[in-house]
């Protein structure tokens, strides 16, 4: 038996797949060139394929082998067991998803905030292909095979790249590309029922693509089409990027069926007039009666023609919605359906560009790969077969399984997995798998907006085989994963008298005293104290002054003669701000007052001069009073009795039941009634149970 012969290691195997054939190929890498070692195709003996699916696997199975024994006798005797294939774009099914995030402060953003984005675009635009399904495929389960991200955004402009920028807001606009399970499904079967295992799974267009449109022609507005027998799949690239994937399924087949009806001939015989050559003046061919026919090749093409036009308006269609609704530049198609003559002419018409814009790319895109295999010569049938072999390079990609939260799921493996990719197909959405903060409050302060943010959540918390680790740590396959969700912040909470502009008090001079008076805020034209919860869409105004009228209220006096405000007569009206000095001559006596006793009835006496609710008998009339009772409450599991007023406020408590407020003894002071936070100034009732301490 003959050595084998030694060829450099990874030797790669390809199967293209189609509907009309199988080609296999077998090669290696040498710095940047592509050998071809082995090369062989097996045609169909029956429609085992139709539009590039698998309808019969054992059949697609035998031919399998066959390519496979081809090609092990080319490489004498070398056994092959693993495989890359395509999956044709029939059921391929694309979407534009926008990640984005936005962060507390200006931060800045590394490579895992960048993935972040761009796996949340890519389930993003997962759900959108899931929303597009018609109601029977709703249970159909779509694998995400590959995205590219169109553009990066930081705080909402647009950027070529965001690492190492600082920003509040990054955003990712991904297209990404996905197959059903049961494609692929089919594919794996054949494949593995013929001897060989699958090491990399790719698309059949982005296969061509990596030939045909190399990196440096992407900025490039240009379309590549791949023309099988089954489907015509379409590839966009503009700007660096590729901007849309798509297929038609209309093809080589059309043509062949065409000739069927016309001829009245098997499909063998209707494939043999199609490639024959036009160089030949007659071609002898007999219908399924038997009887011999004679017919040229002008009318074989006359016959065609209303196809090839059927066929090009629907691709020339297809690339134009892939292309934000204009033509692309220019065109470059692969595949043996687009060498027949005047297929090129009649796409560019459809497209309106001129003839030399849309050609057939073969010879000249494989620059980088030598044939060695005797009698095969570079055609633009081999782009998508050598395309398979050359996507081992960037990418290993098969199925792996993960165990999430005790759920087995199924992922594609792209090479670059991650926990969120784990998660996400388990079925936990963002909102889960991200912190998200508490709802913010917006206000107003003297007729200035002002926001406070919402508290942070807790992050997700992940264990992968018992290690805790990020939401971008890689996973292989059997990995356990626990992932207990993330939270959402508590909402902002904000205090009156939190607020800068809100000192507490105001302090003025009477009659050589010190009176202090805590200080008003008017919020929503109702006046509130420091210890008011403000809300979201509250309009603030401070009150930095008392009237003559509601100081001396607040005081509870009531001078009959002359009171001088700042060493002249005043009004009522007249405002008094800080550190003014009142005086009068009468001869009354008043104490230094708590700052909260009075706070309610002077708010009541505030709102009720807006309103002008206050009756008056006469000039110096005060406002009416209901008659005064007893209130029982409950402080503490203690009973207390509160008297000497017609209603009570929280803050009346403290004159009958012992608290000390004057040191702080913990980080916050609860004070409920019932069972939920009561305001100073929220009123009580009979029988309340209240709650007063310091929270630890």
């Amino acid at each position: 038996m003959a050595a084998l012969t030694k060829y450099p290691e990874p030797l790669v195997f390809g199967l293209d797949i189609g509907t009309r054939s199988i080609v296999g190929t077998v090669g290696y890498k040498e710095q940047n060139k592509f050998n071809v070692v082995a090369m062989a195709v097996k045609y169909h003996d029956t429609r085992s394929m139709i539009d590039g699916q698998i309808h019969d696997i054992a059949k697609v199975s035998e031919d399998i082998v066959y390519v496979k024994d081809e090609l092990e006798k080319q490489l004498n005797g070398r056994k092959l067991k693993d495989v890359c294939i395509a999956a044709a774009g029939r059921v391929l099914r694309t979407a534009v998803g926008h990640g984005e995030y936005e962060f507390n402060e200006n931060t800045v953003i590394t490579q895992e905030y960048i993935h972040s984005i761009d796996l949340i675009g890519v389930e993003n635009a997962h759900n959108i292909v899931l929303e597009n399904l018609s109601e029977d495929r709703e249970t159909t389960k779509y694998y995400c095979v590959g995205y590219t991200v169109i553009k990066y955004y930081l705080n909402d402009y647009e950027i070529h790249n965001l690492e190492g920028h600082k920003g509040v807001k990054i955003g990712a606009d991904v297209l990404a590309t996905f197959l059903p399970e049961e494609v692929v499904s089919s594919l794996y079967s054949a494949v593995e029922l013929a001897g060989l295992d699958v090491t990399n799974l790719t698309l059949e267009p982005i296969a061509a693509i990596n030939l045909a449109i190399p990196e440096n022609y992407r900025l490039l507005n240009i379309a590549l089409v791949d023309v099988g027998a089954g489907t015509s799949d379409i590839c966009i690239t503009k700007d660096g990027s590729i901007i849309g994937y798509g297929m038609i399924p209309a093809a080589g087949d059309e043509l062949t069926e065409a000739l069927i009806k016309k001829y009245l001939i098997d499909f063998d015989t209707a494939e043999m007039l199609k490639t024959a050559s036009p160089k030949r003046k007659v071609i002898n061919y007999k219908d399924i009666m038997g009887i011999a026919h004679k017919i040229n090749a002008e009318e074989i093409s006359a016959t065609l023609e209303s196809v090839k036009k059927d066929i090009t308006s629907k691709i020339a269609g297809k690339i134009i919605s892939l292309n934000g609704g204009v033509p692309v530049s220019a065109v470059f198609v692969v595949g043996g359906g687009g060498k027949l003559l005047g297929f090129t002419d009649y796409l560019a018409d459809e497209l309106g560009l001129s003839h030399d814009r849309v050609a057939i790319r073969g010879q000249e895109v494989m620059n980088d790969v030598n044939f060695l295999v005797e009698n095969v010569k570079k055609d633009a049938l081999f782009v998508t077969p050598i395309g398979i072999c050359l996507s081992f390079f960037d990418q290993k990609n098969n199925f792996i399984f993960v165990n999430v939260n005790g759920s087995r799921v199924k992922l594609y493996n792209n090479d670059r997995l991650t926990i969120f990719d784990a998660a996400v197909q388990y079925g936990l959405p963002n909102d889960k798998l991200f912190p998200k903060r508490g709802k913010d409050i917006t206000f107003k302060i003297n007729g200035k907006t002002r926001i406070v943010r919402g508290y942070d959540g807790e992050a997700a918390v992940i264990k992968q085989n018992g290690r805790i680790v990020g939401m971008n740590a890689a996973i292989e396959a059997n990995d356990k994963i626990e992932v207990v969700a993330s939270t959402v912040g508590e909402q902002a909470n904000i205090e009156l008298g939190s607020l800068p502009e809100y000192s507490g008090t105001l302090k003025f001079v009477v009659n050589n005293a010190t009176i202090v008076c805590p200080k008003f805020a008017v919020v929503n034209g109702r006046p509130e104290t420091q210890t008011y919860n403000i809300q979201d869409g509250d309009d603030i105004e401070m009150q930095p002054y008392y009237t003559l009228e509601q100081l001396l209220y607040f005081m509870d006096v009531k001078p009959e003669g002359r009171i001088l405000v700042n060493n002249k007569d005043a009004e009522p009206s007249d405002k008094i701000y800080e550190n003014f000095v009142v005086e009068w001559t009468d001869d009354i006596s008043f104490d230094d007052l708590p700052v909260e006793e009075k706070v309610q009835e002077l708010a009541e006496v505030v709102e009720t001069e807006e309103t002008g609710e206050i009756e008056e008998t006469g000039e110096d009339a005060a406002p009416k009073r209901s008659a005064m009772a007893d209130l029982h409450i409950i402080v503490n599991s203690a009973p207390v009795t509160l008297k000497g007023k017609d209603k009570y406020l929280f803050v009346d408590i403290f004159d009958f039941y012992d608290f000390d407020r004057s040191k702080v003894q913990g980080s916050k002071l609860i004070t409920n009634v019932r069972g939920r936070h009561t305001d100073y100034l929220d009123q009580i009732y009979e029988g309340d149970v209240v709650e007063i301490y310091w929270e630890k």
